[in-house]
């Protein structure tokens, strides 16, 4: 057995694993339930893309909200039982937005015993001094953020960056790319950085918002929300997630089909020439093999 597949429980799911109660509070056994389906999705994606090695320092990113805190409880209950040895180090922009309760994480990370950093980057100002009055600011942020991130990573030896998207992250970014941008791509699970100097991992690329928005609920995390720059929605995310969401009404699983379709992807049925070589494809003209009589008297009964 491959040590790193002890990431995954041994244990299968069981089949009511996938059933939870619908109410404002779950009960204990359907939290039980939740939690170790999302340290399955979570150990398979470890598993399926290596994503954590022997002696790995992850700078796991806490924005404080459901999807990075749930990434790094998840995580740090993997750690206690993986076979392998790796640090887990919380990092937080703190990017001087008005009002950002900054005593906030370093509390609760103080109080579950996490080591961590606070970065602080004063990106609120820049952002507001470049984007135009009514635009969205959420792409410039998100660069800065990412630019500020990496840096320090090296800073502090980290040799992995953790990021909180989900599956459902993935698939609504492969329709906006695709609809907006003119593009077939997503988020990968693991990614090397554009100056080959960071890894980011998505350990969380199985896993469904709904479950993610259960368990963050379950476990009352100190969210922190994402409007206090008074930035405006994505409007253009809002309307995708909005339509995944009604495939999905219709047709139970439809997205489970969908991220199924990035994991089997098949380029000669495409239409990208630097993908696959359509210029030299060549007809194979060789004697067929001769037809079976037999079969042939079988189909014409």
């Amino acid at each position: 057995m491959n040590e790193q597949s002890l990431f995954i429980d041994a244990a299968p799911l069981d089949v009511e694993d996938d059933i939870l109660d619908d109410g404002p509070v779950i009960g204990k056994t359907a939290f039980n339930k939740l939690q170790k389906r999302l340290r399955r999705m979570v150990g398979r994606a470890i598993e399926d893309y290596n994503m954590i090695e022997e002696g790995d320092r992850v700078m796991v990113c806490l924005s404080g909200g459901k999807d990075s805190y749930t990434m790094l409880e998840i995580l740090l209950n993997l750690q206690q039982s993986a076979p392998i040895k790796f640090e887990l180090i919380a990092v937080n922009l703190d990017q001087k937005q008005p009002g950002f309760p900054e005593h906030v994480l370093p509390e609760y990370l103080e109080k579950r015993g996490v080591p961590f950093h606070i970065l602080e980057r004063d990106t609120y100002s820049i952002v507001k001094e470049i984007v135009p009055e009514g635009k969205t600011t959420c792409g410039l942020c998100s660069r800065l953020r990412r630019g500020s991130l990496y840096g320090f990573a090296q800073q502090i030896g980290a040799t992995k960056i953790a990021l909180g998207h989900h599956r459902d992250d993935i698939i609504e970014t492969l329709f906006l790319n695709m609809f907006y941008g003119g593009k077939m791509k997503a988020m990968p699970p693991k990614l090397l950085s554009d100056d080959k100097r960071n890894v980011l991992i998505r350990p969380m690329a199985y896993c469904k918002e709904v479950d993610i928005e259960k368990f963050a609920k379950a476990k009352e995390f100190p969210i922190i929300p994402c409007n206090l720059c008074g930035s405006q929605e994505n409007l253009q995310r809002q309307a995708i997630k909005s339509m995944l969401r009604d495939w999905e009404r219709l047709n139970p699983g439809r997205n489970d089909v969908i991220f199924s379709a990035l994991k089997n992807v098949a380029p000669s049925q495409l239409a990208d020439t630097e993908l696959f070589n359509f210029t030299d494809l060549e007809k194979d003209r060789a004697e067929p093999e001769p037809i079976d009589q037999n079969l042939v008297n079988l189909i014409n009964i």
